[in-house]
């Protein structure tokens, strides 16, 4: 072999070497959902599955969580770097864990879903009709640790909850042990229609209709992974391209939950998916100025707001629990459906 072609092999054995680099360099994140593979979740599974988040250089893993209060400890504690999760939950978590801060830097649900249920049947129309009822909820739902507050701002001053697991919440108040349930909108009401009842036989009472302006569900990080600023904003640029395409295709959606969970109903997660899109994500503040950010006004509302309602000594300051240092231009974070 001549000197020029063992000079060729080896810069081939080089090239091939550092081809295989990136690979090999990527950042390395555990993600955790608040709960199961649904519709509304669907567009991290499509930024995964399509490549984004290899594409900035990460190589992700995505699990299922059970509850958002669960998520926000996984991201605390170094188990999981990223998380989707209540940003009430993390109010409460930095509250009581002061200089352990978890951050929320992508907000996902402008409006929160939170809120409560009741059949027609009851005779149960209005909150005050709440008034010394049996209420049906996990303990660490979302909406059922929030109920207090909007008692409060809707003169209701005693009830009864009976801790329920999510299996059996809606179960319960359809066979009638309970008088109402607490909930995710999208969830709640598309549960309880899959057991035989109507959108018109369901009094639906949320959160954000009767005084509380507070926000839902978001993308937080570690303390740890907040001083990795290229790995962040990474991820988020992907979910951004993941929100997208689910906005303009929802069946991509679908389809990626699909592979990850081959039980789930199809039809039923469309629609949860198309109202989670309709009541929660694509607000007219996110028309105007695209998803991820918050009204810095009324998100020293809502930490207030939920301080007072979780009972809490002090608020948290805002920007330690959310910044929006880490989002991806607001030109692509825009969304127009």
């Amino acid at each position: 072999m001549s000197k020029f072609a063992k000079m060729l092999g080896g810069a081939a054995a080089v090239a091939l070497a550092l081809g295989s680099l990136p690979a090999n360099a990527q950042t390395a994140i555990k993600f955790t959902l608040d709960w199961v593979f649904q519709g509304p979740t669907s567009p991290f599974l499509v930024a995964l599955e399509k490549g984004y988040y290899k594409a900035e250089g990460l190589d992700v893993t995505m699990d299922p969580g059970q509850g958002s209060a669960g998520a926000v400890q996984r991201v605390a504690t170094g188990a999981y770097q990223i998380g989707f999760a209540d940003v009430n939950s993390t109010i409460e978590y930095n509250a009581k864990n002061p200089g352990k801060e978890v951050l929320c830097v992508f907000m996902v649900y402008d409006f929160a879903p939170f809120g409560v249920y009741a059949l027609k049947k009851s005779g149960i129309k209005t909150p005050k009709d709440l008034e010394g009822k049996k209420l049906g909820a996990p303990v660490f739902d979302a909406s059922f640790r929030l109920f207090p507050a909007f008692a409060k701002k809707n003169g209701i001053s005693k009830w009864e909850h009976v801790n329920l697991t999510p299996q059996l919440r809606e179960q319960s108040l359809v066979q009638g042990t309970v008088d109402f349930i607490s909930g995710h909108y999208f969830s709640s009401m598309l549960d309880l229609k899959a057991r035989g009842v109507a959108f018109e036989d369901i009094v639906a009472m949320r959160f954000v209709d009767f005084g509380m302006d507070v926000y839902g569900n978001g993308v937080v990080i570690s303390g740890e992974m907040a001083k990795n600023e290229k790995a962040v904003k990474g991820f988020l640029a992907a979910t951004m391209k993941g929100w997208k395409d689910v906005i303009a295709n929802p069946q991509l959606g679908i389809a990626a939950a699909k592979k990850r969970d081959p039980l789930i109903d199809e039809k039923l997660e469309m629609e949860r998916l198309k109202i989670s899109l309709e009541t929660n994500i694509l607000t007219p503040y996110v028309k105007a100025n695209g998803m991820g950010d918050v009204d810095p006004a009324r998100f020293a509302r809502a930490v207030k707001d939920v301080s007072e309602a979780f009972g809490l000594p002090n608020a948290p300051a805002p920007d330690k629990v959310f910044s929006n240092a880490y989002l991806p231009p607001k030109a692509d974070r825009m969304v127009s459906k």
